[in-house]
């Protein structure tokens, strides 16, 4: 799954689709959606706080005597938490500028690819990966946490968790704040992160995960 997505990533990267879809919402002058209340508000803001809401219910579950999945949770809480970092730490390092930085959409950037490392658009860049996304993204952890558990659960995770990157992802593309690529690759690391996380545990952790 990991090297499937990376080739579906680069084919991606490679076809250029990334300036075509953001010219579907943008325009010289700028990205019109930018502040609409449904993207700005409770897609951003509250994707973001639905991502607490649910960490919070994980803690509150750790703190139950006769919790039954302690270990389990905890791994799920801590690779949902790390993957959310790995992200922000590459997005902080990268000097990839978003949509609405670009000259074309009225800023001051040129569009460079995110692969070229090091090279500086003319923008202020921290753009890439898609951070926002991750809030989502990083519970497909759960898929790994559950799949011993029932065929149901960890399907319930990987489907939730899928349908609102996706759509957190959308709504940044929209308003400019992202390609679609800083979605998907957003996607690929959370995944590949969690998948990782499975191999680097204790053994009792690694048993729960399994």
């Amino acid at each position: 799954v990991c090297v499937a997505g990376l080739l579906l990533l680069i084919g991606w990267d490679a076809s250029g689709l990334d300036l075509v879809v953001a010219r579907w919402f943008g325009n010289p002058n700028g990205f019109p959606w930018r502040e609409h209340w449904l993207f700005s508000t409770v897609l951003h803001t509250g994707g973001r706080a639905a991502a607490f809401a649910l960490a919070g219910w994980l803690i509150v579950r750790l703190l139950l005597r006769h919790e039954p999945h302690r270990a389990r949770i905890a791994w799920l809480l801590a690779t949902a938490v790390g993957g959310m970092l790995l992200v922000s730490v590459l997005k902080h390092q990268s000097l990839s500028s978003c949509p609405w930085d670009l000259r074309e959409f009225g800023g001051r950037a040129t569009h460079v690819s995110h692969w070229l490392w090091g090279v500086g658009d003319g923008g202020p860049g921290r753009c890439f990966p898609a951070g926002h996304a991750s809030a989502a993204f990083a519970w497909l952890a759960g898929w790994f946490a559950w799949r011993d558990v029932s065929p149901r659960r960890p399907r319930v995770w990987l489907a939730g968790a899928l349908a609102a990157g996706l759509a957190l992802g959308l709504a940044q593309q929209v308003r400019g704040a992202h390609f679609a690529s800083h979605t998907l690759w957003t996607a690929w690391l959370c995944w590949t992160w969690a998948w990782a996380c499975t191999l680097l545990l204790p053994h009792g952790a690694r048993r729960a995960a399994a």
